[in-house]
């Protein structure tokens, strides 16, 4: 983000839309191979539940993440919308 972030503000990105962007981005990747650092505490509380079966459980919540993701970039709207209320 020091590279990019400088480089997309001056491109005209909205702060807060980079920011919110970037924290759905970083929570999908606690939960995605090969640094699924959430994935790991789970497997650590729970030690008879295979690593496979974890896998597949957190399938519907990274599509959910995904999904805010991929809406979120057609309609950026959504992350700066209640801060243009309060204005």
């Amino acid at each position: 983000m020091p590279i990019f972030a400088p480089i997309l503000l001056k491109m005209g990105v909205e702060p807060l839309w980079l920011g919110v962007m970037m924290g759905i981005i970083l929570q999908t990747s606690y939960l995605t191979p090969p640094f699924g650092f959430a994935i790991f505490y789970l497997q650590g509380v729970v030690r008879d539940l295979p690593t496979a079966a974890i896998y597949r459980g957190v399938i519907p919540f990274v599509a959910l993440q995904i999904l805010s993701a991929a809406m979120l970039w057609m309609f950026p709207g959504m992350a700066t919308w209640l801060l243009s209320l309060s204005k």
